[in-house]
């Protein structure tokens, strides 16, 4: 069995690998791998552990978060009792807005959700259309493919699929109303996010 053995400046200072070649133990909890040159090594045992130097232990502590988008994602269905259903997520700068809804698990596509129903992202379906409620100044300008799938809609549809949300270094809130085509109901948005607590 092999242990890891972590110095206080995250570096390895040893690492030991039992010399018992000939025998594989099973155990139930655990999965035995076996190497080409015949040595065990048990899966789930070791961990990945990051450590950070003592010198810079103090200036981690106080630095402040990272940029970050806040995103209120808003279905296109009421709740039973009547108030919009809405999502909160929070995502980095730099990305499509159609990744970070599928990374957050966000429906984007709703009834066009099956692979061959929308273009994966390509910009030829206009099925991952959303509708940017506040917070337009954070995405990117609208793109040719946008201007040509959506002349017929208001301003504030986007493509998900083509919409960049800010830079890395973006800070801001983006409120996005989901399947705006199918939106049955008429919400106003207070501008109050809720708290991280």
């Amino acid at each position: 069995m092999g242990t890891l053995h972590l110095n206080s400046h995250g570096l390895a200072a040893s690492f030991s690998v039992s010399h018992n070649f000939n025998r594989i133990n099973s155990i139930a909890s655990d999965k035995i791998v076996k190497v080409s040159n015949s040595r065990c090594f048990s899966r789930g045992r070791i961990r990945a552990v990051g450590t950070i130097p003592e010198n810079q232990a103090e200036t981690a502590t106080t630095s402040e978060d990272p940029p970050s988008v806040k995103f209120a994602f808003v279905s296109s269905v009421l709740l039973p009792d009547g108030t919009p259903d809405v999502h909160f997520r929070t995502a980095c700068g730099g990305q499509k807005l159609r990744d970070i809804m599928l990374d957050t698990n966000i429906e984007l596509y709703g009834p066009y959700s099956r692979p061959l129903l929308n273009c994966g992202g390509g910009g030829t379906c206009a099925t991952c259309v959303v509708e940017v409620v506040d917070g337009k100044e954070i995405l990117s300008p609208r793109t040719d493919k946008e201007k040509e799938k959506l002349k017929k809609n208001p301003k504030n549809w986007r493509l998900a699929c083509q919409t960049t949300v800010g830079t890395s270094d973006s800070d801001g809130v983006v409120v996005i109303q989901q399947l705006p085509e199918w939106k049955g109901h008429e919400w106003t948005y207070g501008k109050e996010f809720p708290s991280e607590s």
